[in-house]
C-alpha cells in the first residue's frame, strides 16, 4: 500500500485462496487489458472472459499473454463450455483450453439442461486438466431453485472436484441469488452458508450494493465475482473500510477521535 494506516482489516494477499476478486472481461482490447492490469493487477485474482466472448475476441492470444505476464489466471465463461457441450464437442473444449494455455475452467448449466450427475462427471474429468469452478443457478429468472437444492448441488459439485462453486447472478446481478431488482435473497444466502463453507463460494456481485452486502456479511475476504474492470479499485477500497459504505467497519472507537 502507498502509506500506513492503523486499524486496517487483515486482507489476504495474492496468491490467496479466499478474498478473491474475479473480474469479468466482456471484450477489453489488448491495450485496455494492459491499462487495466497496470492500474489494478494487485487486486485481481482471476479474469473471466465473459460468456462466449473469447470466440469473437480479436488478438485473443495476445490478450491472454497480458494477463499471464501479471500471473493472473484467465478462464472462458461457462456459456462457452455449454456451447461446446450442446454441440457434442466436449473433447474439443478441452483441446481449445490446452491450445490457449487455459488452466481454469468453468462448468455451468445456466443455458442448457444437464443431468446433475453428468455435470459432476464433467467437473471430475476437467479436474485432470486444471482448476474447475462450477456455477450453480439458472439464468432464467422464472426458474426458482429452493435453498435445499442449492445446498445439495453445491455440495455435490465440490465433492466432484470444483475448487469453488459460483452462485449465479448473470453479469447484471438480477437472477439466481438476487431478485429481479438486484436485491439479495438474504434467506437463501444465509441458508446456503449454514451448509457450504463461505470460502468455497464465489458470489457473483456486479452491483455495488451486492458487494457491500457480502462484505458486511462475510468480511473483507468474501469471494466476489463478475466485477467490472473499472470497479476493482473501488471494491478493494470498500473491502478495507476506505469507502463511506464501510468506513466504520474496522475502527476501534476507543482509538479514534
Amino acid at each position: 500500500m502507498n502509506f500506513n494506516l492503523t486499524q486496517m482489516p487483515d486482507r489476504f494477499q495474492r496468491p490467496r485462496q479466499a478474498g478473491i476478486t474475479m473480474v469479468m472481461d466482456k471484450g477489453l482490447s489488448v491495450e485496455e487489458a494492459k491499462n487495466f492490469m497496470s492500474a489494478s493487477s494487485p487486486h485481481v485474482d482471476i479474469v473471466k472472459l465473459g460468456f462466449g466472448t473469447s470466440f469473437v475476441t480479436p488478438h485473443l492470444r495476445e490478450k491472454l499473454d497480458v494477463y499471464r505476464s501479471y500471473d493472473i489466471p484467465v478462464y472462458f465463461g461457462g456459456t462457452l463450455f455449454e456451447a461446446f457441450l450442446i454441440r457434442n464437442q466436449f473433447e474439443d473444449y478441452i483441446n481449445v483450453c490446452k491450445d490457449f494455455g487455459i488452466t481454469y475452467m468453468e462448468v455451468s448449466d445456466g443455458s442448457i439442461t444437464i443431468p446433475h450427475a453428468e455435470k459432476c462427471g464433467y467437473i471430475e474429468k476437467l479436474t485432470k486438466h486444471g482448476t474447475v469452478l462450477s456455477e450453480v443457478g439458472s439464468k432464467d429468472a422464472a426458474h426458482i431453485i429452493p435453498p435445499y437444492k442449492w445446498i445439495e448441488l453445491m455440495r455435490a459439485e465440490l465433492e466432484a472436484g470444483s475448487s469453488y462453486v459460483i452462485a449465479e447472478a448473470r453479469e447484471a446481478g438480477n437472477v439466481g441469488i438476487y431478485r429481479g431488482s438486484g436485491e439479495v435473497r438474504e434467506g437463501l444466502v444465509q441458508e446456503i452458508l449454514t451448509q457450504i463453507p463461505g470460502e468455497r463460494i464465489m458470489w457473483e456481485a456486479p452491483q455495488k450494493a451486492q458487494q457491500l452486502y457480502f462484505i458486511e456479511l462475510l468480511g473483507c475476504n468474501a469471494n466476489l465475482g463478475n466485477i467490472a474492470p473499472t470497479e476493482v479499485i473501488p471494491l478493494e477500497a470498500m473491502r478495507i473500510g476506505l469507502r463511506g459504505d464501510t468506513f466504520n467497519m474496522y475502527l476501534d472507537k476507543k482509538e479514534t477521535v
